[in-house]
């Protein structure tokens, strides 16, 4: 294990890198990944015993919290934490996976490799974490988003490693098929449309404009990518977020209506939708793959279903977090996925990552915002599963969208340690 001391001001970092099981079904066959993460604790309470608050990032595919300054949801665990930010596997500085790393790789390898990626080997390599850092203490963990899923195969795992756990809009639904979860998922981002259209009426004939010349022109981004009409649409991704409505209207402001699109406008977009260091991200629903159960590019088949997502539909709709077979024929950095993409698609011996029977009896205290609106993370999925685990209060919020942690994280996560000392 690698420890690497920094100091910043108020806090103190520690860089932990330990070696994994590719495949922790199979740990004696020789071939491991590196996992990093890096232990935060105030610069005041550094020789301090304080319990360990493991943070498992959203996404999939994003690393871990890179503090700048501090975040003030950080502000408000190292109080009273030692915090552990983990890069998930195949994410930041974790060996990760990129079109890069896959090179000379066939799609059948890829496509296994994709599959050691899920929840169930990042909560195993958050045990092995937990032995070498922590020396086997239970600690709390604290799920943002795609962190919650991830605490619920922790709690079906290895429910003896865990203390309390924090969870902000990531109650998945336990036996939710990518079909339930997109049935579920168009109705929102249909009517985050909506709302954006209401607050900024004047970018209806605007995105209309852009996206015929999008389709009539041969528009190409930084990186040599086409920018179609569709990849435009992915840009609805930030809808569910505090400010996601402003950013995108600034940006098709941006594009403006001159003889060339800016420079500045197809650089933003590549940012936004090019996957260069996500592609876990663009391969998502992966993660609802369970036994006997194909997710069979769900978002694909869905959109024919609401007529108000049609490409010529007036006004057009955005998309929101849905993937799509074409992101991986036109996006250069997903190309490399494609036939692996495809063969996960059509995968249905996925091994189960909630054991229900295991949950419902669960004794490990578990807090949870539901965030009312939350365009992710369907909230009537994460009150069902809320009833059917044992041990779990919610707190039921409109005041906040997804990121209502980054919004007001003092607030939010001051509410849920609240609510585990019985303060709320």
């Amino acid at each position: 294990m690698l420890r690497t001391v920094i100091a910043n001001p108020g806090i103190v970092f520690k860089d932990h890198v330990v070696a994994v099981p590719l495949d922790h079904s199979r740990p004696d066959d020789g071939e491991t990944i590196e996992v990093f993460a890096r232990e935060i604790v105030a610069a005041d309470r550094a020789r301090d015993e304080l319990p360990w608050l493991l943070f498992l990032q959203g996404g999939p595919g994003s690393p871990g919290t890179r503090p700048f300054g501090q975040d003030a949801w950080l502000r408000r665990a190292l109080r009273t934490h030692r915090v552990l930010m983990l890069d998930q596997r195949g994410t930041g500085r974790s060996t990760p996976i990129t079109a890069r790393t896959v090179q000379g790789m066939t799609d059948e390898q890829i496509a296994a490799y994709l599959r050691l990626m899920r929840a169930d080997s990042i909560v195993r390599d958050a045990e092995i974490l937990r032995e070498e850092v922590a020396g086997w203490v239970p600690w709390d963990t604290f799920g943002q988003s795609y962190g919650g899923f991830c605490t619920l195969t922790y709690l079906s795992i290895a429910p003896e490693g865990l203390r309390n756990c924090y969870v902000t809009g990531g109650l998945p639904g336990l036996t939710a098929t990518a079909q339930d979860v997109y049935a579920r998922t168009y109705p929102r981002v249909a009517a985050k449309n909506a709302a954006y259209y209401q607050a900024y009426p004047e970018d209806a004939a605007a995105i209309r404009r852009l996206s015929d010349r999008l389709t009539a022109e041969d528009v190409r981004l930084p990186d040599g990518d086409r920018l179609t009409a569709r990849r435009l649409r992915l840009l609805g991704s930030a809808f569910g977020m505090s400010n996601g409505f402003s950013n995108v209207h600034w940006l098709i402001e941006s594009a403006g209506l001159g003889a060339e699109i800016p420079d500045a406008f197809r650089y933003a977009v590549t940012s936004e939708t090019g996957f260069v260091d996500r592609p876990l991200y663009a391969l998502q629903e992966y993660c609802y793959g369970a036994p006997g159960s194909a997710t069979g590019w769900a978002a694909e088949e869905a959109i024919a279903l609401y007529p108000e997502f049609a490409e010529k539909a007036d006004p057009l709709y955005f998309t929101g977090e849905m993937m799509f077979p074409w992101m991986f024929e036109e996006i250069k950095a997903l190309r490399p996925f494609a036939g692996a993409a495809e063969i996960l698609a059509r995968a249905q011996d996925w091994p189960a990552l909630y054991d229900p029977a295991r949950l419902a009896s669960n004794e490990v205290p578990v807090r949870a915002a539901v965030y009312h609106d939350d365009m992710y993370v369907d909230a009537g999925l994460s009150l069902e599963t809320a009833a059917a685990v044992g041990n779990v209060r919610t707190w039921v919020t409109n005041e906040f969208e997804h990121d209502g942690l980054r919004a007001d994280g003092e607030r939010v996560l001051g509410r849920l340690m609240d609510m585990a000392t019985g303060l709320a």
